[in-house]
């Protein structure tokens, strides 16, 4: 067999396929065998038809040998495709331009591939990540708030301000004449807005014994749609009272934390702030370079059939997953308050946002020149076999069956593409002070053990999103065997 290729208008391709006759004739035997076990006729045992006898009944060789190309063909073209490294994203329009009644056989077939899009601009990319430093204010801030779950009313004998908490009576009275609120010796924690703001602006600088009047619309009393009610309400101030800390020393740390010292618990909080915010700034400077690269990308340049393809698919995930949970659309567009276009649309935008950063990494490795070596594959599928737990050669043997081993050398080398993105785009933080790559080590965070696995890549969170317009849920079903009702090995 052999393929050639050109360039057609509109991103497509024409490829021009040519099989030689022994090949068809190959092609045609077996589909005589297939069809001579499947066929029913009165006086021969299944598998024995004979080829005139079959031929006769489908109304002629030549329609015996168009039901043989028409199985064999999608053969033909999987091949040629393989042959001549292109990468469709479409169903091809199929034309046979030769031997559909004898000799050897050609085709031609028009395919939309996928584009190589532009990413003008790529070199000097900046983006903007939390800084994952901790400063002293932080931990002191920290400290507070363990205090603060240990500490003691003590009665003031001044006005109320925010922070203290208040014991009072509160009484409310709708238009009507009808109590609505009767709460006596309420704690409350004035500028906490439990009750309505209202209240808040009252208590300041309340004293004990006051009576404060006042109208004000409840916290959460209007339902969505109707008209807030307005409550009259009375408020008695009985007491006040301030929190007191207790004091930051030794003691209290040892008895507050696992901690003998001050000085051992602000190290603690430090070392688990700082692996915190490392996530936060790794996980921000993948986003925010995926996002900055893709809008480099023209919008007319992402075709929509891909868009479709991964809608469709997460379309797909989401029924799926739902179905898992015993939930249907129905329940989660109620409990959203979505109606469905509004799910879909959302769906679409996101799987937009998915292909579109998936052709600027393909981009971006085609820019760099970036290549995966066999070893790198070979790697790869040690992994997944692991991963799987499969022998190399079982996974490499149902990729390579299911046409899916370009699909992870794509992936390995958009990889690398996102590792010399991360590794070459300006860091700073939010104030644009620039921020050290030694600062954002994702080798400590491995150590520390919260990001990654070691894939040189940084951890994507873990919300059930699909990767970027990404191949590896298909590689995955062909490596289990999962994918087109394929048995296990």
């Amino acid at each position: 067999m052999r393929a050639t290729t050109e360039e057609v208008e509109g991103n497509k391709v024409r490829l021009s396929v040519e099989v030689e006759e022994a090949e068809v004739d190959k092609v045609l035997e077996e589909a005589v065998r297939t069809m001579s076990r499947q066929a029913r006729i009165p006086g021969f045992r299944p598998g024995k038809v004979p080829r005139q006898v079959l031929a006769a009944r489908m109304g002629g060789a030549v329609a015996l040998r168009a039901e043989a190309l028409r199985e064999a063909i999608p053969d033909f073209y999987a091949q040629a495709v393989a042959e001549a490294e292109i990468d469709p994203i479409a169903a091809p329009e199929i034309d046979i331009t030769a031997g559909e009644e004898n000799g050897p056989l050609s085709f031609d077939a028009v395919v939309e591939v996928r584009p190589i899009v532009g990413i003008p601009g790529y070199g000097g990319l900046r983006v903007t990540v939390p800084n994952p430093s901790v400063s002293d204010a932080e931990i002191d801030a920290q400290v507070d708030r363990m205090r603060d779950t240990e500490a003691e009313l003590v009665d003031v004998d001044r006005p109320a301000i925010d922070g203290d908490h208040v014991t009072i009576d509160l009484h409310g009275t709708a238009e009507g004449g009808d109590e609505v609120a009767a709460f006596d010796d309420l704690l409350y924690e004035v500028g906490s807005g439990r009750v309505a703001p209202e209240l808040d602006e009252q208590l300041r600088g309340a004293k004990v014994g006051d009576v404060l009047s006042f109208e004000a619309v409840p916290a959460g009393a209007a339902a969505p749609g109707q008209d807030p009610t307005q409550v009259s309400f009375r408020v008695l101030v009985k007491d006040v009272k301030e929190k007191k800390l207790p004091a930051v020393t030794d003691e209290w740390a040892a008895e507050a934390s696992e901690f003998s010292t001050v000085a051992e618990l602000r190290d603690d909080l430090r070392q688990r702030m700082r692996r915190m915010k490392l996530v936060q700034a790794q996980l921000a400077l993948r986003q925010a370079a995926m996002e900055s690269l893709a809008e480099l990308v023209d919008p007319g340049e992402v075709p929509e059939v891909l868009v479709d393809e991964e809608l469709r698919q997460r379309m797909h995930d989401l029924g799926h997953r739902l179905e898992e949970q015993g939930v249907s659309i129905g329940q989660l567009l109620q409990a959203t308050g979505q109606s469905e276009d509004d799910m879909v649309d959302q769906l679409r935008q996101e799987a937009r946002q998915a292909v579109t950063g998936d052709l600027a990494l393909r981009a971006l490795a085609d820019a760099e020149s970036l290549e995966v070596t066999d070893e790198e594959l070979e790697a790869e599928l040690d992994r997944m076999a692991a991963r799987l737990e499969l022998t190399p050669a079982v996974v490499r043997e149902r990729l390579t069956r299911a046409g899916r081993m370009a699909a992870v050398r794509s992936e390995q080398r958009k990889a690398k593409a996102l590792a010399w993105l991360l590794d070459n785009v300006e860091v700073v933080d939010e104030e644009g002070a620039p921020i050290s790559r030694d600062d954002l080590r994702e080798n400590q965070a491995i150590d520390e053990g919260i990001v990654g696995s070691g894939s040189g890549e940084p951890a994507a969170a873990d919300d059930g999103e699909r990767e970027e317009g990404g191949e590896m849920a298909g590689v995955q079903e062909s490596a289990t065997g999962d994918t087109n009702g394929e048995a296990q090995a």
